[in-house]
């Protein structure tokens, strides 16, 4: 993006998306916040690209006439005008409740060179001149909304800009002359700088931020099943120092999208500014995901003898049953079988203060393959299992892993008699550790993304697990090197907060 929308759109503005608000009285699964912090640092970027575009302006030729005493009306001309140098010292970006934004500069100045021309009758002579514009105060509102489209859009409410001091010094053979009306000239520099800088302001808006905030994905493809709905449930919330953007953070079918019959989870932030700008995942993201996943059978699974490891004692054959469950070897000789497994129920993830799990229940059913294709149940287990999970971030997206934990088998029901279960444990942990595990980590790894525009990541984060909902805690920058602004902006690192380490207080 580099100077031609700015810090302010790319940094700040990318976070404010807008769509089409959700449902009244709806929570939100994903709440992103921008603290004070974040606000000071896109302020001091915003700063840096107003003042290279400034560098960029073409200011107009002007010319008139004043009266002068004892020598009459002097006509002068005033061209070849170019802003020498451009300092803004000062800058600041505040929320505005029920608003947006505002941002301010102030304490800045900026010199100009050009040439100059005076005439009086068939007197003509010609100089240069230098102007100092000392004391620019810069205030602009910005209003943010939605398009019907549910892409977000900004827009200048209001602009102003004021210059305390002009100082214009002359040379050439009638710079005394000049001097005698300096106060008119000094006049229409303010007028001509004070409309350029809101135009320069009013312009980036409307040709550089509005398209480059289409780049926002409101809606994004996780995979062929599945994509993610960040649109915002309502108006941004701005305090004294933060803003609150509330983002339905809903995963859907991309084949039937159907109302999920369950809310987010009310989620109440703590009151930290540490951090410049902050994530807050309740479990109804994952949840919706999970349910999403189930309904395709994405998680359903099938074992063969062909999958069983061949130093394994127990093989999915009859005759191997045949010592603990004689008579299915005796209504089905030398067959082989296959356990088809489903998950009953999408499996929904819990969160507690430091830890995140999950439990599944799933149905096994086995089946013998008769020699005509044929598939004869003969009986159902059930398997009981709780998973820990984490959960993990880079610079764009989130992840996880699943850690499984014991199980439990029970038999359902059989149309051969009852057997000891214990006997297939072995196996189907075999199964589930090294392949059904793996696949659905698989897919975790693959994780999805947070909704960031284009060309920014976030880094040094820090992970905080709470009660139905995580904190993500990150500092926000443009992928560009540090040596393309004034200043080094960037803080100091902070050390990565391992799992260990994590803070387990409940809000």
């Amino acid at each position: 993006m580099g100077t031609s929308a700015g810090a302010l759109s790319s940094l700040l503005l990318g976070m404010l998306l807008t769509s089409t608000p959700g449902a009244l009285g709806a929570n939100p699964g994903l709440v992103a916040r921008i603290t004070d912090k974040g606000l000071e640092y896109v302020a001091q970027e915003e700063l840096v690209t107003l003042q290279s575009k400034l560098h960029d302006i073409t200011l107009p030729d002007f010319s008139g006439d004043a009266k002068v005493k004892h020598i009459g009306n002097v006509y002068y001309e005033f061209h070849s005008l170019d802003i020498h140098s451009c300092e803004l010292l000062g800058s600041a970006l505040k929320p505005l409740p029920s608003h947006g934004l505002h941002f301010s500069v102030s304490d800045s100045f900026i010199r100009v060179k050009g040439k100059w021309k005076v005439r009086k009758w068939i007197l003509k002579l010609d100089g240069s001149f230098d102007v100092k514009v000392k004391g620019i105060t810069i205030s602009v509102n910005l209003l943010l909304g939605s398009e019907p489209s549910g892409r977000p859009k900004v827009a200048v409410s209001s602009c102003s800009s004021r210059i305390r001091d002009v100082e214009v010094h002359m040379s050439g053979d009638l710079g005394w002359l000049l001097n005698l009306f300096q106060h008119q000239i000094e006049y229409k520099f303010q007028r001509v700088l004070e409309s350029k800088i809101c135009k320069i302001i009013q312009d980036s808006v409307t040709s550089d931020l509005q398209p480059y905030l289409q780049t926002l994905p409101v809606t994004t493809e996780l995979d062929v099943f599945a994509g993610i709905d960040y649109s915002l449930m309502e108006a941004p919330q701005a305090t004294a120092e933060i803003l609150d953007v509330m983002l339905k953070g809903e995963i859907f079918s991309r084949d039937h999208r159907s109302p999920v019959a369950f809310l987010a989870p009310v989620m109440s932030l703590p009151e930290e500014h540490s951090r410049m700008v902050y994530f807050a995942i309740s479990n109804y993201a994952f949840n919706t995901a999970s349910l999403v996943y189930h309904k395709v059978g994405y998680l359903n699974f099938s074992i063969t003898d062909d999958m069983v490891p061949p130093t394994s004692n127990i093989r999915l054959t009859t005759k191997s049953f045949r010592a603990f469950f004689p008579r299915l070897a005796r209504l089905y000789p030398n067959m082989n079988l296959e356990l088809q497994g489903t998950v009953v129920s999408a499996p929904f993830l819990n969160f507690s203060p430091g830890n995140l799990s999950s439990a599944a229940q799933l149905e096994i059913e086995a089946f013998v393959l008769l020699p005509n294709s044929v598939k004869e149940p003969v009986f159902r287990l059930g398997v009981a299992t709780n998973v820990s999970v984490m959960l993990t971030f880079n610079t764009s997206k989130i992840t996880g892993f699943l850690k499984p934990a014991k199980m439990q088998v029970e038999l359902k029901e059989s149309k051969v008699g009852v057997f000891n279960v214990e006997l297939l444990e072995a196996l189907l942990n075999y199964y589930l550790l090294n392949t059904f595990y793996p696949k659905v980590n698989d897919k975790l790894a693959e994780g999805f993304p947070l909704p960031l525009l284009k060309r920014i990541q976030l880094y040094d984060p820090v992970l905080q697990i709470h009660k139905k909902w995580h904190l993500y805690g990150g500092r926000r920058d443009l992928i560009q090197p540090v040596s393309q602004f004034s200043t080094p902006l960037r803080p100091a690192p902070r050390p990565w907060v391992t799992w260990e380490n994590l803070k387990t207080s409940s809000f």
